[in-house]
């Protein structure tokens, strides 16, 4: 099969790596750059939903995943002694509550997609995109340390505050601020710790969370509203130091965390929650996916269905019509639909959900209880349920190989 043309995908995680597949399932000529020097294998734990999973399933993964799974339950409320006052099963299907069926570990999950590309598609680590130009003939990149080099496309699958958008987009795209930092980490499991997803709603906007994996640790996070004061910029130590003035007073499990946390800094990840807005997805041979083009936030449950679902769309639009225009208006006029309803959160989120008084801790405890209960399980039932089945996946032909 004669090669479709040759491109750049810069970013190693979720979006990028299935993009890079299914580019090259395709016929395409693939090179994934990326700043970090080998494969990022960590991360907290994450669901595989609705059309996302669709697309793990027609990468033949659906199985090989669901055997990685964390083992986690459901979602079981506690109060500040750690006793439970409402619980949610896992759902089942491929969508449903608050623990999806299929909960994975983001680094694992980026590990099984990376094996399906490895020795199919160029890798270049340790290495970052410092310009960009593009004309009719494609796009040329240089590096932060390789040698320029010329392709056909450019896909932009990093972060929400991704730096090759900005030299593309400039202030273009619109990160909007939800008012919630969150911590993340991996700490030693006890015999104390079972497989629920256990949250507490400590009050003063503040909530405390552990989470069951599948190696042995136990991942745990720390949330609390407040305004922007600069604390995803600075030394790990220094924001494990914050986090135990705005944690202060609670007893259950926060100092068990922190302490953890700053005996060991290796999976300790901290930053402040928002969401992605960008007018536009392309601009001429460069297309953006993922976190970079629509970042949804953590709360919408939806960051990695909109992921694996973009990056086949994307691929698939770009592989089904000669001309990269054409393509690309495409990609977007069957995203944007989606992406928009992933991004309607719930009325008052985050706060809602982190009330700051006792009435409104008492408050949100007793519509937990109600969702919780027989009658309110179909209220319970949608609650957690995000839209990840909004969209009708196309299928597209692959070219028959020599």
């Amino acid at each position: 099969m004669q090669t479709r043309g040759a491109v750049l995908v810069s970013g190693a995680g979720v979006a990028g790596t299935t993009v890079a597949h299914w580019l090259h399932h395709h016929g395409w000529d693939v090179t994934v750059v990326e700043r970090a020097p080998s494969l990022r294998a960590t991360g907290q734990n994450i669901d595989v939903r609705g059309a996302g999973r669709e697309v793990i399933r027609r990468m033949g993964l659906e199985e090989r995943i669901a055997r990685s799974g964390t083992g986690e339950v459901g979602t079981r409320f506690v109060d500040r002694s750690g006793r439970a006052v409402a619980e949610f099963p896992a759902g089942s299907g491929d969508t449903a509550g608050a623990t999806a069926e299929v909960e994975i570990l983001r680094g694992q999950l980026v590990a099984t997609l990376d094996e399906l590309v490895e020795g199919r598609v160029e890798h270049v680590y340790g290495d970052s995109i410092t310009e960009v130009t593009q004309d009719d003939a494609g796009v040329d990149v240089t590096f932060e340390h390789a040698s320029p080099r010329h392709f056909d496309l450019l896909v932009v699958a990093e972060g929400i505050r991704s730096r090759t958008r900005e030299l593309i987009f400039g202030a273009e795209a619109r990160i909007r601020d939800l008012g919630q930092y969150v911590a993340y980490g991996a700490i030693p499991r006890t015999a104390d710790d079972d497989d629920w997803w256990r949250w507490m709603v400590a009050g003063r906007g503040r909530a405390v969370m552990l989470r069951p994996d599948n190696v042995g640790t136990t991942r745990a996070s720390l949330a609390f509203l407040g305004p922007l004061e600069g604390l995803e910029r600075l030394e790990p130590a220094r924001q494990i130091e914050r986090l135990r003035e705005v944690f202060a007073d609670i007893v259950w499990q926060a100092p068990r965390i922190l302490d953890s946390l700053a005996a060991d800094h290796g999976d300790f990840y901290l930053d402040r929650v928002a969401q992605m807005y960008a007018p536009a997805w392309s601009r001429g041979r460069i297309a953006l996916v993922g976190d970079a083009a629509y970042c949804a936030s953590p709360i919408s449950g939806m960051g990695t269905s909109l992921a694996l679902t973009g990056a086949y769309v994307l691929a698939g639009e770009l592989s089904a019509r000669p001309e990269h225009g054409a393509a690309l208006s495409s990609y977007e006029a069957l995203m944007r639909p989606y992406v928009r309803k992933a991004q309607q959160l719930p009325p008052g989120a985050p706060r809602i959900a982190n009330p700051f008084s006792r009435h409104g801790v008492a408050a949100f405890t007793t519509g937990l209880r109600l969702a919780a209960s027989r009658p309110g399980r179909v209220l319970g039932g949608r609650l957690f349920t995000p839209p990840a089945d909004e969209i009708a996946l196309p299928a597209y032909a692959v070219p028959e190989r020599a």
